[in-house]
């Protein structure tokens, strides 16, 4: 995080947590690792009750947020409004952060897209925010793209996750919105999607129970780094790939 603090300047930093507790879901403990390695908001995706311990500190956590379109009822809230104060100078903005999960292959209560038009309109009736930023935590990139081209030019960003493997589609549309399909994960490229890759051929080769285990080897940084303008909108958008130390 320091290297790249130094290289991009960030003002905003989102994190994506929901495979911080061994690869499954969050723990208060995890997050907190997460906000002190510089992280501002921490979103999650389908395993964020996997850590039944961590359910009360979902409804305390006011910047760690879990998909919008999950049960109202369910712990935890689904975006969060943060001040960010831009090293340029040119004034404090409100920023909003939502989290939406997709309905191919995953559960969901309702429509990502139906969501998104709901929150923008609640953001707007509250007081607004000056730029917003979309996580979709979705399994196939066609309901991603769908998803970057309905709110192109309503958002800042528009970031896939929860396939792990970065994709190469990232740019900003023609409306102001920066999308790419998925960002990719900070883990092990020597392995199977963050597992031990023996662990996961041998599963997939016999179709028997195989505990699996974090893989260690070869760790790389991924993500992306967007440039957002005095109309809430992006003007760049930079992939990051990079070897941890």
């Amino acid at each position: 995080m320091p290297k790249l603090r130094e290289r991009f300047q960030p003002d905003l930093i989102v994190v994506n947590g929901e495979n911080s507790a061994g690869g499954l879901g969050i723990t208060e403990k995890t997050a907190k690792d997460i906000f002190e390695a510089g992280a501002d908001v921490i979103t999650l995706g389908n395993h964020s009750y996997r850590q039944r311990e961590s359910w009360e500190y979902l409804d305390r956590a006011e910047r760690v947020i879990r998909p919008a379109n999950y049960r109202r009822a369910n712990p935890g809230r689904g975006h969060c409004v943060v001040e960010v104060d831009p090293a340029d100078g040119s004034g404090r903005r409100r920023v909003a952060v939502i989290n939406l999960i997709g309905k191919v292959g995953l559960d969901a209560a309702r429509s990502p897209f139906d969501e998104a038009d709901l929150l923008l309109a609640e953001l707007d009736k509250n007081g607004g925010a000056d730029t917003v930023i979309v996580d979709f935590h979705a399994e196939v990139t066609s309901e991603k793209v769908a998803m970057g081209w309905f709110l192109d030019g309503r958002v800042a960003a528009v970031l896939g996750t929860h396939t792990h493997v970065p994709t190469a589609d990232g740019r900003v549309l023609p409306r102001g919105t920066a999308f790419i399909s998925d960002v990719g994960m900070t883990g092990a490229r020597d392995s199977v999607l963050g597992v031990k890759k023996e662990q996961a051929i041998e599963k997939m080769r016999t179709d028997m129970p195989v505990r699996f285990e974090t893989a260690t080897d070869d760790v790389w940084v991924m993500g992306a780094a967007i440039t957002i303008d005095e109309r809430g909108l992006a003007t760049s958008f930079t992939q990051v790939l990079e070897p941890a130390p």
